[in-house]
Protein backbone atom coordinates (compact mmCIF):
# COMPACT_ATOMS: atom_id res chain seq x y z
CA UNK A 1 0.00 0.00 0.00
CA UNK A 2 1.41 3.39 -0.94
CA UNK A 3 1.25 6.54 1.09
CA UNK A 4 0.35 9.94 -0.42
CA UNK A 5 3.50 11.30 1.20
CA UNK A 6 5.86 8.71 -0.29
CA UNK A 7 6.49 8.14 -3.99
CA UNK A 8 4.96 4.98 -5.46
CA UNK A 9 7.24 1.99 -5.86
CA UNK A 10 8.87 1.28 -9.19
CA UNK A 11 8.73 3.22 -12.41
CA UNK A 12 5.11 4.35 -12.20
CA UNK A 13 5.55 7.05 -14.87
CA UNK A 14 6.28 4.40 -17.49
CA UNK A 15 2.93 2.59 -17.06
CA UNK A 16 0.25 3.25 -19.68
CA UNK A 17 -2.65 5.47 -18.66
CA UNK A 18 -5.81 3.51 -17.84
CA UNK A 19 -8.92 3.85 -20.00
CA UNK A 20 -11.14 5.78 -17.53
CA UNK A 21 -8.27 8.18 -16.81
CA UNK A 22 -7.82 8.81 -20.55
CA UNK A 23 -11.53 9.56 -20.83
CA UNK A 24 -11.41 12.12 -17.99
CA UNK A 25 -8.27 13.76 -19.40
CA UNK A 26 -9.91 13.96 -22.84
CA UNK A 27 -13.14 15.40 -21.42
CA UNK A 28 -11.14 18.01 -19.48
CA UNK A 29 -9.19 19.01 -22.59
CA UNK A 30 -12.35 19.29 -24.71
CA UNK A 31 -14.04 21.40 -21.99
CA UNK A 32 -11.01 23.71 -21.77
CA UNK A 33 -10.97 24.22 -25.56
CA UNK A 34 -14.73 24.90 -25.62
CA UNK A 35 -14.47 27.43 -22.76
CA UNK A 36 -11.51 29.18 -24.38
CA UNK A 37 -13.39 29.42 -27.69
CA UNK A 38 -16.48 30.68 -25.91
CA UNK A 39 -14.42 33.37 -24.13
CA UNK A 40 -12.85 34.58 -27.39
CA UNK A 41 -16.17 34.51 -29.22
CA UNK A 42 -18.02 36.32 -26.44
CA UNK A 43 -15.38 39.06 -26.31
CA UNK A 44 -15.66 39.71 -30.04
CA UNK A 45 -19.30 38.92 -30.74
CA UNK A 46 -21.04 39.36 -27.38
CA UNK A 47 -20.92 43.18 -27.38
CA UNK A 48 -20.67 43.22 -23.58
CA UNK A 49 -17.33 45.04 -23.66
CA UNK A 50 -17.26 48.82 -24.10
CA UNK A 51 -16.65 49.77 -27.69
CA UNK A 52 -14.79 52.68 -29.07
CA UNK A 53 -11.26 53.71 -29.82
CA UNK A 54 -8.51 54.83 -27.47
CA UNK A 55 -5.81 57.25 -28.58
CA UNK A 56 -2.59 58.18 -26.82
CA UNK A 57 -2.60 61.93 -26.34
CA UNK A 58 -0.92 64.34 -23.96
CA UNK A 59 -3.13 65.76 -21.24
CA UNK A 60 -2.42 69.29 -22.50
CA UNK A 61 -3.51 68.41 -26.04
CA UNK A 62 -6.72 66.79 -24.78
CA UNK A 63 -7.50 69.77 -22.55
CA UNK A 64 -7.11 72.07 -25.57
CA UNK A 65 -9.62 69.92 -27.49
CA UNK A 66 -12.14 70.17 -24.64
CA UNK A 67 -11.55 73.92 -24.27
CA UNK A 68 -12.15 74.44 -28.01
CA UNK A 69 -15.32 72.30 -27.82
CA UNK A 70 -16.68 74.30 -24.84
CA UNK A 71 -15.86 77.61 -26.57
CA UNK A 72 -17.49 76.64 -29.91
CA UNK A 73 -20.56 74.80 -28.57
CA UNK A 74 -23.75 76.85 -28.12
CA UNK A 75 -25.00 77.04 -24.55
CA UNK A 76 -28.60 76.90 -23.40
CA UNK A 77 -30.04 77.42 -19.91
CA UNK A 78 -29.66 73.71 -19.22
CA UNK A 79 -26.16 73.19 -20.62
CA UNK A 80 -24.02 72.89 -23.74
CA UNK A 81 -25.86 71.79 -26.88
CA UNK A 82 -23.49 70.10 -29.35
CA UNK A 83 -24.41 70.70 -32.98
CA UNK A 84 -22.64 67.60 -34.29
CA UNK A 85 -22.08 64.12 -32.94
CA UNK A 86 -19.00 64.85 -30.83
CA UNK A 87 -19.18 65.49 -27.09
CA UNK A 88 -15.95 66.20 -25.21
CA UNK A 89 -15.71 65.53 -21.48
CA UNK A 90 -12.60 66.15 -19.43
CA UNK A 91 -12.07 64.94 -15.88
CA UNK A 92 -9.93 66.74 -13.32
CA UNK A 93 -9.90 67.00 -9.56
CA UNK A 94 -12.86 67.41 -8.68
CA UNK A 95 -14.90 68.45 -11.67
CA UNK A 96 -16.08 67.48 -15.11
CA UNK A 97 -15.17 69.82 -17.97
CA UNK A 98 -17.62 70.15 -20.89
CA UNK A 99 -20.74 69.47 -18.82
CA UNK A 100 -23.66 69.74 -18.33
CA UNK A 101 -24.68 68.89 -21.87
CA UNK A 102 -28.10 68.60 -23.55
CA UNK A 103 -28.42 65.70 -26.01
CA UNK A 104 -31.14 64.39 -28.29
CA UNK A 105 -32.75 61.00 -27.57
CA UNK A 106 -32.15 58.40 -30.27
CA UNK A 107 -29.18 60.19 -31.81
CA UNK A 108 -25.76 58.54 -31.70
CA UNK A 109 -22.95 60.63 -30.22
CA UNK A 110 -19.20 60.10 -30.05
CA UNK A 111 -18.33 60.84 -26.43
CA UNK A 112 -14.66 61.74 -26.03
CA UNK A 113 -13.29 61.07 -22.54
CA UNK A 114 -9.97 62.03 -21.01
CA UNK A 115 -8.40 63.08 -17.70
CA UNK A 116 -6.17 66.07 -17.06
CA UNK A 117 -4.46 64.93 -13.85
CA UNK A 118 -5.13 61.50 -12.28
CA UNK A 119 -7.23 58.40 -12.97
CA UNK A 120 -10.98 59.01 -12.69
CA UNK A 121 -14.03 56.78 -12.95
CA UNK A 122 -16.84 57.58 -15.40
CA UNK A 123 -20.11 56.23 -13.99
CA UNK A 124 -23.18 57.30 -15.93
CA UNK A 125 -26.66 56.32 -14.79
CA UNK A 126 -30.25 57.33 -15.33
CA UNK A 127 -31.46 59.40 -12.38
CA UNK A 128 -34.77 57.50 -12.35
CA UNK A 129 -33.33 54.01 -12.84
CA UNK A 130 -30.13 53.60 -10.81
CA UNK A 131 -29.80 49.93 -11.75
CA UNK A 132 -28.81 50.69 -15.34
CA UNK A 133 -25.38 52.25 -15.42
CA UNK A 134 -22.30 52.54 -17.60
CA UNK A 135 -18.81 52.51 -16.05
CA UNK A 136 -15.40 53.26 -17.52
CA UNK A 137 -11.96 54.24 -16.28
CA UNK A 138 -10.63 57.57 -17.57
CA UNK A 139 -6.85 57.87 -17.63
CA UNK A 140 -4.56 60.83 -18.22
CA UNK A 141 -2.61 60.60 -21.47
CA UNK A 142 -5.45 58.90 -23.38
CA UNK A 143 -8.56 59.96 -25.27
CA UNK A 144 -11.30 57.34 -25.31
CA UNK A 145 -13.98 57.81 -27.98
CA UNK A 146 -17.13 55.88 -27.02
CA UNK A 147 -20.24 55.77 -29.24
CA UNK A 148 -23.37 56.36 -27.13
CA UNK A 149 -27.06 56.55 -27.94
CA UNK A 150 -29.60 57.48 -25.29
CA UNK A 151 -32.94 55.88 -26.14
CA UNK A 152 -34.96 57.51 -23.39
CA UNK A 153 -35.16 61.17 -22.38
CA UNK A 154 -34.17 61.99 -18.83
CA UNK A 155 -31.37 63.22 -16.62
CA UNK A 156 -28.31 61.00 -16.55
CA UNK A 157 -26.06 61.52 -13.54
CA UNK A 158 -22.31 61.33 -14.00
CA UNK A 159 -20.13 60.62 -11.00
CA UNK A 160 -16.48 59.76 -10.53
CA UNK A 161 -16.33 56.25 -9.09
CA UNK A 162 -12.53 56.12 -8.71
CA UNK A 163 -11.14 57.87 -5.64
CA UNK A 164 -9.28 60.92 -6.95
CA UNK A 165 -8.53 62.93 -3.81
CA UNK A 166 -10.23 64.71 -0.93
CA UNK A 167 -12.90 66.38 -3.08
CA UNK A 168 -13.86 63.13 -4.83
CA UNK A 169 -17.35 63.03 -3.28
CA UNK A 170 -18.38 66.28 -5.03
CA UNK A 171 -17.21 65.20 -8.51
CA UNK A 172 -20.54 64.85 -10.27
CA UNK A 173 -22.47 66.42 -13.14
CA UNK A 174 -25.19 65.46 -15.61
CA UNK A 175 -26.20 64.80 -19.18
CA UNK A 176 -29.73 65.87 -20.05
CA UNK A 177 -31.43 63.88 -22.81
CA UNK A 178 -34.51 65.41 -24.46
CA UNK A 179 -36.97 64.27 -27.09
CA UNK A 180 -36.39 65.93 -30.48
CA UNK A 181 -34.22 69.04 -30.98
CA UNK A 182 -32.35 69.87 -27.77
CA UNK A 183 -32.49 73.67 -28.26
Amino acid sequence: MSSPIQSPDGHWWNHPVAGPEKAWLGASLVTAVILFGWMVGWSHLGEQNPTGRTYRLSTEAYQKKVDAYVEETPETERGLRPEGQDVYIGAFQWQWDGLPVVLEAGKQYRVHLGAYDVQHGFSLRDQEDLIRQFNLQVLPGYEWVVPMTFDEPGTYRLICNEFCGLGHRVMQNKLIVVEGDPS
